[in-house]
């Protein structure tokens, strides 16, 4: 088991990161816009976007490898399905996990992206 045992990030972290891969999906969404308006803008645009998802999915990444990494720490697949008892510490561990979870707003962002992205189709076909 690990040195100490994980824990949710402060909510103004996840607010900030939610925001910046908000912002990038915005982005790459808007370039399709932007080219009628002023392709001259439109690399500027890219390059925000691109380089807001570099933070984004790395903060993503670090999530999922920290969710992951508890799960085989305590061992909690192995225990459950030889339905061991279960440690204080193994409870609060799942109680991360489960917390995590319900705390991020990945499914919110994936419904924005899917919004965004249909907006973007339909202000392409209609400034065509």
């Amino acid at each position: 088991m690990q040195g100490h045992k994980p824990h949710i990030l402060p909510k103004g972290v996840i607010y900030l990161f939610f925001i910046i891969g908000l912002f990038s999906a915005i982005s790459f969404r808007a370039i399709i816009v932007i080219q009628h308006i002023n392709p001259s803008w439109v690399r500027v645009v890219w390059y925000a976007g691109v380089i807001g998802y570099i933070f984004f999915f790395l903060y993503r990444y670090y999530i999922s490898k920290k969710r992951k990494r508890a799960i085989e720490n305590y061992q909690l697949i192995e225990k459950v399905k030889a339905n061991a008892c279960l440690s204080n510490e193994d409870r609060e561990v799942i109680g991360y996990l489960l917390s995590s979870v319900k705390k991020s707003l990945e499914d919110i962002n994936y419904l924005l992206i899917f919004i965004l992205s249909i907006l973007a189709i339909l202000l392409d076909i209609i400034l065509s």
